[in-house]
């Protein structure tokens, strides 16, 4: 079983959050494919999303577990 990394998808989130790499890392598909059509519908605003999750990842507020349960290491 892979573990995840926290640090990674929070900086995934920060970054690239609009187009839900961090939801696709994590394991989450729906969800990232979600992200990905907020943000095209909305003309990128829907990227704030994927900025405030990454952000609540690295504080551990939210997001704790992969797909699987497993929860993300550091």
């Amino acid at each position: 079983m892979e573990h995840k990394s926290k640090l990674a998808a929070g900086l995934l989130g920060i970054f690239l959050g609009g187009w839900g790499i961090h939801r696709f890392y994590l394991g989450y598909t729906k969800i990232g494919i979600i992200q990905i059509i907020v943000t095209i519908c909305t003309c990128g605003i829907g990227s704030l999303w994927g900025l405030i999750e990454g952000i609540l990842i690295l504080c551990g507020s939210t997001i704790t577990t992969d797909v699987n349960g497993t929860p993300l290491d550091g």
